[in-house]
């Protein structure tokens, strides 16, 4: 087979290992809206849903580099919004990325709100 060829034979097959991984391991699709709601309910979950998995991994790593927090900490050292990041918890919840800690923390109004950390599995 020709250098050329074998080059583009092997981009095809990382692609089609890619394509698989992707199949196997897509992030689930969660319900944004209910179908009562307005169009424009609509239209931001379908924008959202293109924006979510990038903010999974901005809070997964803030988790991980500065340890257990809550919403209102998560979201001051992202630079995402509050609300951002309130979503995204519970889906990340369900995922199995992260979980409750059990305590408490205070909010930027002074109010408990759940504290959340990465899931810590056994055998890491």
């Amino acid at each position: 087979m020709p250098k050329g060829a074998a080059s583009t034979h092997l981009k095809e097959k990382i692609m089609d290992i890619k394509s698989a991984f992707d199949r196997i391991f897509k992030m689930p699709d969660f319900p944004r809206v209910r179908t009562t709601d307005p169009l424009t309910s609509f239209e931001a979950a379908e924008s959202i849903s293109q924006v979510a998995p990038k903010h999974y991994e901005i809070i997964l790593e803030c988790l991980q580099e500065h340890g257990a927090l809550g919403k209102d900490g998560i979201a001051a050292l992202t630079n995402l919004d509050g609300n951002q990041v309130a979503r995204r918890l519970n889906e990340m919840k369900i995922i199995g990325l992260i979980e409750l800690t059990g305590n408490t923390v205070k909010s930027n109004s002074g109010r408990n709100e759940r504290e959340w950390n990465v899931v810590r599995f056994p055998y890491v």
